[in-house]
C-alpha cells in the first residue's frame, strides 16, 4: 500500500510539472492568450475592405452596362472584386500602362476604333508578351492563323504578334471587321474571346439580343465585365487603394534610333555589338525577333530599333 501511494505521488508531481511546461513557451516565459477579435479591430488591421461602389454608370466603348439587371450588377461586382484584390497583377498593369498605352491609344485613334479597346489588351495579356496554353501570343493574344490573315509575319525567326505597332494595327482591323458583323462593341469583345462563329451560333441558338442575355461558358460571360472592371480600376486606382505615381510607371522604350537591315544576320549577338548595344537590349526593343538570327530574303528588309546609349 505504501508503494502504491508513493507511485501516485510521483505521478501527481509529473503531471503538475507537465502542466507548468505547457504554460510556457519553452524559454521560461509565460504564454499570453491571443487578443480577441474585438481588440484587434479596435487596434486597426493594416487594411480596409469595402464593398464595390456600383452606383455607376459603367460603360465600354460608349455602350453603357444595363445595371438595372441584377445579374449584370453581380457579374460586374465579381470582376471588380477579383481585379481590385488581385494585387500583383493589378499593380503590374498600373506600372506597365506608361510603356504600352501611349502606343495603343495613338494607333487605335488612327484606326478609328474606340480607345477603350486598350483595356481589352490589358485583360488579354496583362500588357505582357505572354504565350497562352492555346498558342496565342503578344499583348493582343492573337493566334498565328489570324495574325497571318491580317498581314503579320509569323515564322521561326520573326513573330510580329510581338511587334506592338504592327500587332495593334492588325488587332484594330480584326476588331473593326467584327464590329461590321455584330454592330456593338460588347459583342465584338465577346467575339474576340470566343470567336465570331461561336458567338453568332449562341446568339441564334438562345435567341439572345445582347451578350448579357447569353448563358454560355463562364470565361466569355465574364469577359466584358473583366474589361470594364480593369478600365475603372486603371482610370481611378486610388479609389481602389492603389497609389502608383507616374514616376513608378515602367518607362516607354522610345529612346532609340532605327536601322534598316537588308542582309541576313546569322548571329544577332554580333549584330548587336556592331550597333553598340547588347543582345538583351536588342531583344527588348525588338521582341518580334524570336530567334538568334534573322534571314533576309532578296528584296526584303527589316527596320530594327537600336537603343541610344
Amino acid at each position: 500500500m505504501k508503494a502504491l501511494f508513493s507511485g501516485i505521488g510521483v505521478g501527481i508531481v509529473f503531471l503538475v510539472g507537465w502542466l507548468i511546461l505547457l504554460s510556457t513557451d519553452g524559454s521560461g516565459s509565460r504564454l499570453v492568450a491571443p487578443r480577441s477579435v474585438d481588440s484587434l479591430t479596435a487596434g486597426g488591421l493594416p487594411q480596409q475592405v469595402h464593398p464595390m461602389d456600383l452606383t455607376g454608370p459603367f460603360s465600354f466603348a460608349g455602350e453603357e452596362l444595363p445595371l438595372d439587371n441584377f445579374d449584370v450588377r453581380e457579374r460586374l461586382d465579381l470582376e471588380l472584386m477579383r481585379n481590385a484584390y488581385f494585387h500583383r497583377n493589378t499593380l503590374l498593369l498600373l506600372k506597365r500602362q506608361g510603356r504600352y498605352f501611349p502606343t495603343l491609344e495613338r494607333i487605335l485613334r488612327e484606326e478609328g476604333v474606340p480607345e477603350d479597346l486598350k483595356y481589352l489588351a490589358a485583360a488579354e495579356s496583362t500588357l505582357d508578351e505572354v504565350v497562352s496554353p492555346a498558342g496565342a501570343r503578344g499583348v493582343w493574344q492573337m493566334m498565328a492563323p489570324t495574325a497571318r490573315a491580317y498581314g503579320l509575319e509569323v515564322n521561326d525567326e520573326v513573330d510580329e504578334r510581338y511587334h506592338l505597332d504592327k500587332a495593334t494595327r492588325a488587332a484594330a482591323a480584326y476588331l473593326k471587321d467584327y464590329h461590321q458583323q455584330f454592330g456593338r462593341w460588347s459583342k465584338v469583345a465577346a467575339a474576340y474571346n470566343m470567336g465570331g462563329p461561336n458567338l453568332k451560333k449562341w446568339l441564334e441558338r438562345q435567341r439572345a439580343e445582347e451578350i448579357f442575355d447569353l448563358d454560355i461558358n463562364n470565361e466569355t460571360m465574364q469577359y466584358v465585365f473583366r474589361i470594364v472592371a480593369l478600365k475603372y480600376i486603371m482610370q481611378e486606382p486610388e479609389k481602389f487603394g492603389y497609389h502608383v505615381p507616374a514616376t513608378d510607371h515602367y518607362p516607354a522604350l522610345d529612346n532609340y534610333r532605327t536601322v534598316t537591315v537588308n542582309t541576313t544576320q546569322s548571329n544577332l549577338g554580333d549584330f548587336a555589338r556592331e550597333q553598340g548595344t547588347t543582345y538583351r537590349m536588342l531583344k527588348l526593343y525588338n521582341p518580334w525577333l524570336i530567334s538568334g538570327s534573322l534571314t533576309v530574303k532578296p528584296g526584303q528588309s527589316y527596320t530594327l530599333r537600336i537603343p541610344n546609349s
